[in-house]
This record gives structure tokens, C-alpha cells and sequence, in this order.
């Protein structure tokens, strides 16, 4: 099943199938149905947390029966449920059932990564507004989307892929799932669709791309892509609606005050700012990995620690600007479906510290210096561009391994050349300044 990402343009709430777009919201009706039945997940989601959380009997923490135990207590505990699609309340079990099983898997080891939490109480105002629907009268028209027990749904904009995929017989909808995200709300179709094998333009062709804050992206082949710095060049902005925002009436929970209606213009207008800036972030990496992917048949990107790098509170915003995340996280799906391959390289493979040229590999090197100067071989180019060129020769060397190794057996990725050794100073003599190989050192 393809579920294709969606992109996001107008302030105002709307919704819309995935893949296209109309400046348009909903009627307030609308919003108060939607709104009710994105809040009904959570109660199905509460009752049966409850249970697990020891206060009755332990129960089974599949998806089964949690919902046998949600059957057999939701006429005390929810009487109004009958009024609802029963997709409500299975979106909000389908969640919890699959947050405890990543929380046991995390607990016993067999889940890789960050370690996971038990599930937690949501509160509704925190919680995302959100219902899946997988069962019942599921439609997408020329300008309607029906819904189970929601009816059509005007659209606002024509999805004409979307229908002349279904004309063509190649896809067929499996679910619907509406959703409020920044003060839009959005109905993402997943679609089971037999897509065409695609090949990249130039199937024999590799590069090496290394992210950065100055220059988004590096690229060992062609000029490199600067980074727009959205965020950056929004600051001045926000920074005048947030001090509108301050001098408003806000809510406060502990006196029981509600927000003025000068504060919730204010505040949404600086919402809009953020959710613009948002959308031209996500755009403009979208445009970035289409051309990579389809493109190039070999991609060779660095795993980079953004956790560790947003921990550096003066590169944190500007990191979190970049996207480095997403931008690996679409170039990876979009490979996929062009057929092209995406290789990762080592999160500690000295990509920036090895020289392109005669491969030497300095002890250290400085974050400041932005050029890379190569005393063995004299050669002197941007640091950037040097890493590049070091990810795009991996992926010379993984295609040569796989052509010698017929068992195509995973073999972790050795640095080649010469290294460079720190000495004492005063020990090395003048005819022997070169970087000694490491092949010819103590034999």
C-alpha cells in the first residue's frame, strides 16, 4: 500500500485527498462534527489504558481484545457511542495496542533505537486530532469525499489523479483518515495502486551528497544547493507577532480566564507564519530528493546524530531549520519508487577528514576550517565538497564488493589510503615528513 505525503498551502482549515491542494475551509458545522469525531479515539484509548495500567485484572494488550474489553464496557462508560462510527473508537485502540507492543518490545530488546515509554493519558488539548477509517461507505468524487457516518465532504480542489487512477482500475482506496494539523483539517486516502516500474535518468551514475547549515546540500557532481533558511529570515516577523500576541488577553487555566478574541486573531496570525514556513521547508526538500531520486541511480548520504547535534544550543535552531531528518526520510521512500538505492554511510566514517585526492586521513580537523588542505598531496578545496566526493567513492567500493562477493555478504565499509599518525614532537626527521601507510608501519 502507497501512501503519498501530503502537502500543505492555506491557513485556513480545509480538507482535501492526499497529493493536492484548494485555498478553501470547511462550514463551522463541519468543523464541530469533524472535531467530535476526532475526540472519540481518545475515549476508547483512555478506558482501555485504565486497564492495562493495573487498576482492574491485566488484560491481553492486543488489538483484539482490547476491543472485546471496549464492546463489553462502553454502554456504562460511553452511552453516546452509538452516535458515532465505530471507526472512532478503533483508531484510538489500533494506537494504544500498537504503542504497548513497541513499549514491550522496547523493554525486552528486540526494539532498536531510543527506548520507549509506556503509554500515557493524552489530554485533549494536547492530543492530535486524528480518526482512521478502514470500513464502510469510502468514496473520493469529483469535488466530495464520503465518509462513514459523515456524509460527503466538499473538496477543495479537483483530485484528478487520484480519480483517473481509480477510472484506470490500477488502485483501489483501502482507508481514510481525516486529520487536523496546523489549523487545517486534511483527509489522507491510502491507496493500493500497482505503480509502473520507473528507472533514473541516468541509471549508471552515483553521487554523494553531504548535508550542512551553510550549504543544505553538497553535491559531488554540479553547484551546491544553499539552504534557504526559512526560519531565519522569519524571525523579524514572528518576533513582532508574538509581542502583539503578549500584549493580548491570553487564557490562563489557573484563574479560569478565556482568551479575547484580539488574542486569538493575533495568535493565529502568528501560526500562519509558522505553518507557512513549515510548508516552504517541506517544499523545497520535496523538490531536492525528487531530483536526486530520479535522477541518480546510487545516493550516498551520511548518517548523520541529529539528536546530538540539536543538543549544541547555538546550531540547534539552525540544524532544526535544515531538516536533515526529513530530507533522508523522503530520499529513502522516493528511491524506492524510482528504483533508485540510497546507501548510508558510517556515522563515524571520516568522510570530511579524508583527503579525495590520495586518500590520507588527518588526526583533526576543525569545525572553522572550511577548507581542506592535504599536506601529502597539496590539494586544497572546500571541506564540503571534499566530503562529497569521499560518499560518492563508497559507493564505487560497495558495487566492486558486491561484484567480488557473490554471497553479497554485508561487509562494514573500511577507510582506504593513507592515515595520518600523531607523532611526538621532535621525532620526525625532514626526509621523512610524509604520511607513513599504515601497511608499511611495524613490520
Amino acid at each position: 500500500m502507497v501512501r503519498d505525503p501530503l502537502h500543505r498551502a492555506h491557513p485556513r482549515p480545509r480538507i482535501l485527498p492526499s497529493l493536492h491542494r484548494q485555498p478553501r475551509g470547511p462550514l463551522p458545522q463541519l468543523i464541530r462534527v469533524l472535531t467530535l469525531r476526532c475526540h472519540r479515539p481518545r475515549s476508547s484509548r483512555l478506558r482501555c489504558l485504565h486497564l492495562t495500567r493495573g487498576e482492574t485484572p491485566r488484560l491481553n494488550w492486543s488489538l483484539y481484545a482490547l476491543r472485546k474489553d471496549w464492546n463489553q464496557a462502553k454502554n456504562d462508560v460511553a452511552p453516546w457511542w452509538a452516535e458515532y462510527s465505530k471507526e472512532s473508537y478503533s483508531s484510538g485502540l489500533d494506537a494504544l495496542a500498537a504503542a504497548l507492543k513497541n513499549w514491550g518490545a522496547s523493554r525486552t530488546g528486540k526494539r532498536n533505537g531510543a527506548r520507549v515509554g509506556f503509554p500515557r493519558f493524552k489530554s485533549k488539548r494536547r492530543a492530535v486530532q486524528s480518526c482512521r477509517f478502514s470500513t464502510g461507505t469510502i468514496r473520493c468524487e469529483q469535488r466530495y469525499a464520503v465518509l462513514p457516518r459523515i456524509g460527503r465532504v466538499k473538496l477543495h480542489e479537483h483530485p484528478t489523479k487520484l480519480l483517473a487512477a481509480l477510472a484506470e482500475g490500477s488502485a483501489r482506496i483501502m482507508s481514510a483518515t481525516i486529520r487536523f494539523e496546523r489549523g487545517r483539517w486534511f483527509v489522507s486516502f491510502t491507496v493500493e495502486q500497482s505503480l509502473p516500474e520507473l528507472t533514473p535518468a541516468r541509471p549508471d551514475a552515483a553521487i554523494g551528497v553531504d548535508l550542512g547549515i551553510k550549504t543544505l546540500a553538497t553535491i559531488s557532481e554540479g553547484p551546491p544547493v544553499e539552504n534557504p533558511r526559512h526560519y531565519i529570515q522569519a524571525q523579524q516577523k514572528l518576533a513582532r507577532l508574538s509581542r502583539r500576541v503578549s500584549r493580548r488577553r491570553g487564557p490562563d487555566r489557573r484563574s479560569g480566564q478565556a482568551a479575547s478574541k484580539r488574542w486569538q486573531r493575533a495568535n493565529a496570525q502568528r501560526n500562519r507564519v509558522h505553518h507557512h514556513v513549515a510548508d516552504q521547508r517541506r517544499d523545497a526538500i520535496h523538490k531536492l530528493t525528487t531530483r536526486l531520486a530520479s535522477t541518480y541511480a546510487t545516493v550516498v548520504v551520511e548518517d548523520l546524530n541529529v539528536t546530538g547535534m540539536m543538543s549544541n544550543r547555538r546550531l540547534a535552531r539552525h540544524v532544526a531549520d535544515a531538516g536533515f531528518g526529513e530530507f533522508r526520510r523522503q530520499l529513502e521512500y522516493k528511491a524506492e519508487r524510482f528504483g533508485s538505492r540510497v546507501i548510508v554511510a558510517d556515522r563515524w566514517f571520516p568522510s570530511s577528514k579524508t583527503c579525495s585526492g590520495c586518500g590520507a586521513v588527518k588526526a583533526k580537523l576543525l569545525l572553522s576550517e572550511r577548507d581542506y588542505v592535504c599536506k601529502t598531496c597539496d590539494l586544497i578545496m572546500d571541506r564540503d565538497a571534499n566530503a562529497a566526493r569521499n560518499l560518492v567513492a563508497l559507493a564505487v567500493a560497495a558495487s566492486s564488493a558486491e561484484t567480488l562477493n557473490g554471497r553479497r555478504a554485508d561487509q562494514k565499509t573500511r577507510v582506504t589510503g593513507q592515515v595520518a599518525e600523531k607523532r611526538q614532537p621532535g621525532t620526525a626527521s625532514a626526509p621523512q615528513a610524509r604520511t607513513p601507510s599504515p601497511e608499511g608501519a611495524g613490520v
